[in-house]
């Protein structure tokens, strides 16, 4: 099962067009907030399921500040990040991912790129597809094989 996720989009027309290439063979879907609204122009010729978070700038109660699903046996926490103080620690987010017995924990806020794996739970940042703070512009990927292997990567969007 084949997850993309995408974060901090903030209307950047251009970079949405270019990502929706680039996440067209996905299974899921995942915006982890930032002009939300965005989630829209995505899930257009999406054929998987899409799910989102509200951010720091999205003020619509359309969706949760945080959700969890479970793919092919692995429980995925996401959330943007702004309510876990992800700008300066990953503590926060670390331990709520660990309260909830996730495998793989989601956020955005930062606009850097990250994935890390700590105690067999990854971490992982895609960063801004439209306003990164690093030199790319990046949308993740978590592969969930039908036996539980997680493969998780960045796709750089080039213009």
């Amino acid at each position: 099962m084949l997850i993309a996720v995408v974060s901090d989009t903030h209307r950047m027309i251009k970079y949405i067009n270019l990502a929706k290439e680039l996440i067209k063979d996905a299974d899921i879907l995942i915006h982890l907030g930032d002009n939300i609204d965005d989630v829209e122009l995505l899930e257009n010729d999406f054929k998987g399921k899409v799910y989102a978070v509200a951010g720091n700038c999205d003020y619509s109660a359309k969706y949760p500040k945080e959700s969890i699903i479970e793919v092919n046996g692995k429980r995925v926490f996401f959330t943007h990040g702004d309510l876990y103080g992800v700008k300066s620690s990953m503590n926060n987010i670390y331990y709520r991912g660990r309260e909830l017995n996730a495998d793989i924990v989601l956020f955005g806020h930062t606009h850097q790129q990250l994935i890390e794996k700590e105690d067999n739970m990854i971490l992982m940042n895609p960063g801004s597809i439209s306003l990164p703070k690093l030199k790319w512009r990046c949308i993740g990927f978590i592969n969930i094989s039908d036996n539980g292997d997680v493969d998780a990567y960045l796709k750089e969007i080039r213009a």
